[in-house]
């Protein structure tokens, strides 16, 4: 693949899939997610916020769900372009998912503003989770042209 970004050849539509094993595979998503949306000429605050939430999301993929992969997509519709990530995981899913959405919750001592705060950063936000198959979580930032 050498040092060629997945943005520089991803085009609308397409899909790159990232794994999320290791903490080094959060810094390359956010990369990767940063890419893109410098590519796409988002702005700075739009960039931080994406990249905060993309981070946030990661994490929980790796702490609660055992890992999984990310889901980088490009958006173009007929006013507005986007970004669309989606985390996705096999681990236990969410028993109470009101209680995981509430700020400052945490199941593993951290600040509890995963969830919440990634649906704060985001334009779009939804998931999919069920006790014992797994969680998907898919968030989305959009621009008007």
């Amino acid at each position: 693949m050498g040092n060629e970004s997945f943005s520089s050849r991803m085009n609308s539509g397409e899909t790159v899939v990232l794994p999320l094993k290791t903490d080094e595979d959060v810094v390359r998503l956010r990369k990767q997610v940063r890419d893109d949306l410098i590519a796409m000429k988002f702005s700075l605050i739009d960039q931080t916020k994406m990249v905060t939430a993309a981070s946030e999301l990661a994490r929980n993929t790796l702490r609660y769900g055992g890992g999984g992969e990310a889901h980088v997509s490009r958006r173009l519709d007929s006013d507005r372009t986007g970004i669309e990530l989606s985390f996705v995981d096999k681990g236990p899913g969410i028993e109470n998912l009101e209680l995981a959405m509430t700020d400052g919750y945490t199941s593993g001592g951290g600040l509890g503003l995963g969830l919440s705060g990634a649906k704060r950063l985001a334009d779009e936000f939804h998931i999919d989770t069920e006790p014992g198959k797994g969680t998907r979580v898919t968030i989305a930032k959009w621009k008007l042209f």
